[in-house]
């Protein structure tokens, strides 16, 4: 199998005919990962939503192709079985399913028929990640999320990306809300799938996630846009001096492009 490839192409999303994202680019391979940061409203979470199909967000021009396949002509669920991931800053809450069912259906759903992942097999599979995230083994029969706090959210959202092994994926946020053993445990369960065979996007507000996931590339997104990129010392930077040298070197005046929405 090939190295995965996503590569996003002068792309341009609004939303309530508000532009957010303008002329974005940007491009992943497998054995990389990359970080977004950049200030409150200037089109983070949309870039994620919109590569994911969230219907609210409108592509008005541009492309996005996974291993060169037009990603934006996929349904969301194919998206998913073409092996993109995002682990949602706001993960949903579903009753009635268990975290056990959720996960065998969705890796099931990504195999050929005749080649569904065995109950025993998934079982010690499943007992294995959750061991990585320092998990009880009884989230495996709760609801999806119900009744989780903020952190037991993200360590599920990982424990997904575990058990699904995508190609690329959109982590949006998975730092926000969690103390600095919830952070080390969910940065060893991301930092267990690196290879050649698995890319990744990381959006965050902090340096400090990536104190324990080393980035490949750090790119930093204003008005809707990458306006720079560098190595884990340009976070390092921005960590220690924020933005404003940046603004100050493009002249940048106002760095939000979706005032009301964080992006």
């Amino acid at each position: 199998m090939s190295v995965p490839n996503l590569k996003i192409e002068n792309l341009h999303v609004s939303i309530d005919d508000k532009e957010i994202l303008k002329d974005f680019n940007l491009e992943i391979n497998g054995g990389e990962i990359h970080a977004i940061m950049g200030p409150n409203g200037t089109g983070k979470s949309t870039l994620a939503s919109a590569i994911m199909g969230h219907p609210k967000y409108e592509i008005t021009s541009g492309s996005v192709t996974m291993d060169g396949e037009d990603v934006l002509e996929m349904e969301v669920d194919e998206r998913a079985r073409a092996g993109m991931f995002l682990a949602m800053q706001y993960p949903s809450e579903i009753s009635g399913i268990t975290n056990a069912d959720f996960m065998r259906s969705a890796i099931n759903a990504n195999r050929e028929e005749g080649d569904e992942l065995s109950l025993m097999k998934f079982i010690r599979k499943m007992d294995e990640k959750m061991d990585v995230l320092d998990m009880d083994q009884s989230f495996a029969q709760r609801y999806l999320n119900e009744g989780f706090s903020g952190g037991e959210k993200k360590r599920n959202e990982i424990l997904q990306l575990l058990m699904l092994e995508p190609r690329i994926a959109i982590l949006d946020e998975i730092d926000s809300g969690l103390d600095i053993d919830a952070l080390k445990v969910v940065s060893e369960g991301v930092n267990q799938m690196r290879g050649e065979n698995f890319g990744c996007l990381i959006i965050t507000h902090y340096q400090r996630l990536l104190d324990y996931i080393t980035p490949d590339k750090v790119h930093v997104m204003m008005q809707g846009r990458i306006v720079k990129s560098g190595g884990a010392e340009l976070a390092e930077r921005l960590e220690a001096e924020g933005y404003d040298w940046i603004k100050e070197e493009l002249g940048i005046e106002d760095e939000r492009v979706d005032a009301g929405q964080e992006a």
